[in-house]
C-alpha cells in the first residue's frame, strides 16, 4: 500500500502540473516497487508473500493487479492467485490468512477476500471458476440478500459484523466484473 500511496501521489501531482513533486513521488513508487519485487516473492514458489523474508500468504495479495502494482498476466501474480487458492481455501471459502493471530487460528472466512478471489480468478482468465465461487457466495446471503463480515466455511453461518459494507461492495464489484458488456450482448 506504500507503493499505491506514492504512485497515486505522483499521478495527482502530474495532473496538477507539479512536475517536481510528480517526479519525486514516481521515483519513490519505483523504488518501493523494486524492493517489493526483490524481497516479497517466495524464492521457490515464485508467488508474492505477505512480508519480506516470510513464507506466509495473505488474501490481500489478490489486489496486486487491481491496484496496478503488477499485470494480471504476470506469472508471479498468476502463481500468487493459485497459491492463495491452494493454501487459504477451506471448504470452498477463503481465509484472509492461515497463521494464528491474537484470537488463535482463523476459523472463519473473511467474506471480502472471497470476492477478491473472484476478481483475481476472472483477471487471470479463469472466468468459469470465478463464476462458481461467486454463485456460492450469493447462496450464503440471508433472506434479505445481505452478507456478514465472515462466513463459517463448514456451516455457512454468517459471523461477525452484519450487515457488512465491505462484503456488499465486494459483491457489487465482482458482479460488475463478471457481467457482460453491452457490446458483448448486442
Amino acid at each position: 500500500m506504500c507503493w499505491v500511496a506514492c504512485h497515486r501521489l505522483g499521478r495527482i501531482a502530474e495532473r496538477l502540473d507539479l512536475k517536481g513533486r510528480a517526479r519525486h513521488w514516481a521515483d519513490r513508487a519505483a523504488h518501493i516497487h523494486e524492493v517489493v519485487i526483490g524481497r516479497a516473492v517466495h524464492p521457490e514458489g515464485g508467488y508474492f508473500i505477505e512480508s519480506f523474508g516470510g513464507d506466509q500468504l495473505d488474501a490481500s495479495l489478490l489486489l496486486l493487479a487491481d491496484l496496478g502494482f503488477i499485470a494480471a498476466d504476470d506469472p508471479r501474480y498468476v502463481k500468487t492467485v493459485e497459491a492463495i487458492g491452494e493454501q487459504l481455501m477451506r471448504d470452498d471459502f477463503l481465509l484472509r490468512y492461515a497463521q494464528p493471530d491474537d484470537f488463535g487460528a482463523p476459523e472463519t472466512s473473511f467474506t471480502i477476500c472471497n470476492f477478491w478471489h473472484v476478481d483475481a480468478l476472472a483477471a487471470i482468465g479463469r472466468g468459469e471458476e470465478a463464476r462458481e465461487l461467486f454463485e456460492k457466495l450469493l447462496a450464503r446471503r440471508n433472506p434479505l440478500g445481505l452478507l456478514s463480515e465472515d462466513l463459517h466455511p463448514k456451516t455457512g453461518e454468517l459471523w461477525g459484523n452484519f450487515p457488512q459494507t465491505y462484503s456488499m461492495v465486494g459483491l457489487i464489484h465482482s458482479a460488475m466484473r463478471l457481467s457482460k458488456s453491452w457490446s458483448e450482448l448486442l
